[in-house]
């Protein structure tokens, strides 16, 4: 009869986890789905405002209430304006609660959180090659702003025709061209209504690319958590530079820890944070989205947030 109590104790210990884990991320995915219906709420005739956030948010969605910070700081530098609105979304943002909304709000976000329930178990990524596909997103984060800002200085100087010629549809907005984001919420909605209108319209050889990068991104996603977010997201490797200064952070308690033997927190990060090498009084790792994952799972809530 103890043995059989103490197996109930276990199995009821092990269980809370799992019920915290499912309510808060119900509450999370409530948010999101507010969130997406709010930053597209023009379809219920609500105007568009004049806010700009550091989430992907389509330039090319007719019914957006708010803006995407990315899209519009590459399409200011087109024009030769300085980009002060959209570099102080993300300023702010990232001091005030780091790369939060990349966890609650962002609208592709919470398309691949969607994504992640079609498997049960997900493809585990080596640490070496999760390293070198980090700093993917990095490296179209200095292409773009290269692309942008070189533009915005040959238009100052003079040169600026020829070079936008050159560049196509290239020129507004670099990465949002090519975005899986807008290809989703935008250029593959506008090609069906237009389809629908002008049956003889054919789709271009961009879209097509579009298209193709679209669906890589969606079944990567399947596969491995977030990996949009982890790999190839510029505005999620600009928010990570500024991610280490936030006064949002995470802290996890070392008496309350069980380390030695548990890895609970890193298993469900979808970000693949090394919690259990960071500093426990506070940690504001760039590549944390602070969902909060690892502060349900954790069995003996070592793990709670801290701000400032």
């Amino acid at each position: 009869m103890k043995k059989e109590k103490g197996k109930e104790k276990t199995d009821s210990t092990e269980t809370k986890p799992t019920r915290r884990f499912l309510k808060y991320e119900a509450a999370r995915r409530i948010v999101q789905f507010c969130s997406f219906l709010l930053f597209n709420a023009g379809i219920f005739g609500l105007a568009a405002t004049p806010v700009l956030l550091p989430v992907l948010q389509s330039l090319g969605i007719p019914q957006k209430t708010v803006g995407g910070a990315f899209g519009a700081l590459q399409l200011m530098l087109y024009e030769v304006v300085f980009p002060w609105l959209p570099l102080t979304a993300i300023f702010l943002t990232a001091i005030l609660m780091g790369r939060a909304l990349c966890g609650w709000a962002c609208p592709f976000g919470f398309v691949q959180d969607l994504l992640a329930y079609v498997k049960g178990k997900h493809a585990k990524v080596s640490p070496r090659t999760h390293g070198g596909l980090v700093k993917v997103k990095y490296l179209i984060l200095v292409i773009v702003l290269f692309i942008s800002g070189t533009l915005a200085v040959s238009s100052i100087v003079g040169t600026g025709q020829e070079y936008r010629r050159s560049l196509g549809e290239f020129a507004k907005a670099p990465f949002n061209v090519l975005s899986p984001s807008d290809t989703l919420f935008a250029a593959l909605p506008r090609f069906i209504f237009d389809a629908r209108y002008s049956p003889i319209a054919l789709p271009t050889l961009l879209f097509w690319v579009r298209l193709a990068i679209m669906v890589g991104v969606l079944i990567f996603a399947v596969y491995v958590e977030r990996s949009w977010c982890r790999y190839f997201c510029p505005l999620g490797a600009f928010m990570a530079v500024l991610n280490r200064f936030s006064f949002l952070g995470l802290k996890r308690n070392p008496t309350k820890c069980t380390k030695a033997g548990c890895r609970e927190c890193i298993e469900v990060c979808p970000t693949k944070v090394p919690i259990l090498d960071l500093p426990w009084e506070k940690f504001t790792h760039p590549e944390c989205i602070y969902c909060l994952k690892c502060v349900e799972a954790c069995s003996t809530r070592a793990i709670r947030p801290k701000f400032p």
